[in-house]
């Protein structure tokens, strides 16, 4: 009842100054909303790159070509070594154990031709298993076949943005484009991907065998820019890794590496890293607000105990003790605070759907950050609250009724 009637008093004494305490809570209700939209701006931004992390494929390991040496000693850097090829590519798939897919890669970016219209695009050379690597499906037509890729035939398939880029409302798939003026038929059409991770567009992209590129576009090259690998599983992918990178350094009969192997975890992991940190930073600088509006609760509920001192004394002279003065304090600021945070939960959860339907940023809102945040502001309701509670349950009751 002692409580009961506590939390009364300190309703009225709050609802006495209407304005001042929604002022007072106004910095809480800014904290809070700070906190909730910049935290969800960060795990928008978090779980729109692990989507364009997974567009990549399923549990997909990659061989990139690595440093070369010149004969005067000079390093090109990452990328520079030419030395990956096909031979490679089919010992993989023929020697390490569990590999499920493997497509040799080549790509080049050319002007192509179809429907009396040229778009430049980037054109690849893959294998069939390609769009199982990618896991990436055709929504039109089909993928070209191990027999035409080893005949070499003059097939593609196109991605969504050279299809509308050339043939607009026109089924593309039976349709003829031309690469270097070489005739190419088209099979299918992949479905829409977006952006990858490094803002490439993937969709825009025009795949074809890696024979057919190599013996009628690109005639006298005989390596590969890239050796794609489908591993069974998440968890077999670093064994298939190492397995990897062990044989083709057997296969270079024990020279300085010419090649990288990277597993799509590793991209996933150090792109997780990065949002990760910027939700962090985010977080971190919206919650100064939070602590802005703990000094205010605590500044005017100093100013609140020194105005209501005759009303603290004639309490402690009717027989309230210290610790029920010091509860009434606490109340307030408590109820200031978890009102603020309450508003700002909502102030929060608008402003971020705001953001996401007029700028277009990928905003998403955890019950986490929520509970995160209702819950810090309370603390701060507590710990900025108690010196002033403190400082009124230590007033002197004659010295407090005497005050003017």
């Amino acid at each position: 009842m002692r409580l009961f009637a506590t939390i009364v008093i300190s309703l009225r004494a709050l609802r006495r100054n209407k304005l001042r305490s929604f002022l007072t809570a106004l910095g809480i209700i800014i904290g809070v909303g700070a906190v909730i939209t910049m935290v969800s701006i960060g795990n928008g931004a978090k779980a729109q790159v692990e989507a364009q992390v997974a567009s990549l494929g399923r549990n997909v390991i990659a061989v990139f070509p690595g440093s070369s040496t010149g004969s005067s000693g000079a390093r090109g850097g990452m990328g520079s070594s030419n030395t990956l090829t096909v031979a490679d590519a089919e010992a993989i798939k023929r020697e390490v154990t569990g590999v499920v897919a493997v497509s040799p890669e080549i790509r080049q970016g050319w002007q192509v031709l179809g429907n009396g219209r040229n778009w430049r695009t980037s054109v690849y050379g893959q294998a069939p298993d390609f769009v199982s690597i990618r896991a990436w499906n055709i929504t039109e037509g089909r993928m070209f076949s191990d027999v035409e890729t080893r005949s070499a035939a003059k097939v593609c398939v196109i991605g969504a943005t050279v299809a509308r880029e050339l043939f607009a409302d026109l089924d593309p798939v039976g349709q003829t484009m031309r690469i270097r003026d070489v005739p190419f038929r088209i099979l299918g059409v992949l479905a829409p991907k977006g952006y990858n991770v490094f803002g490439q567009d993937q969709d825009d992209a025009v795949i074809m065998p890696y024979t057919t590129f190599m013996t009628r576009i690109f005639r006298w090259r005989d390596t590969v820019s890239t050796i794609l690998i489908e591993a069974p599983s998440t968890a077999a992918m670093p064994r298939i890794q190492q397995e990897v990178n062990d044989l083709l350094q057997q296969r270079r009969g024990g020279r300085e590496p010419d090649f990288t192997v990277r597993n799509q975890l590793e991209l996933a992991e150090a792109a997780s890293a990065t949002s990760r940190t910027m939700t962090a930073l985010l977080g971190a600088i919206a919650g100064v607000s939070l602590l802005v509006g703990g000094i205010g609760i605590m500044n005017i509920m100093l100013v609140s105990v020194t105005e209501r001192t005759r009303e603290i004394g004639i309490r402690l002279a009717i027989g309230a003790h210290d610790r029920d003065i010091r509860i009434q304090f606490l109340i307030e600021a408590m109820i200031l605070s978890m009102l603020g945070g309450a508003l700002g939960v909502a102030v929060g959860v608008g402003l971020a759907e705001t953001l996401s339907h007029f700028n277009g940023w990928p905003t998403l809102v955890s019950t986490s950050s929520v509970l995160l945040a209702v819950g810090f502001s309370a603390f701060v309701g507590i710990a900025f609250g108690f010196y002033p509670a403190h400082k009124a349950a230590q007033l002197d009751p004659i010295e407090a009724l005497r005050f003017e």
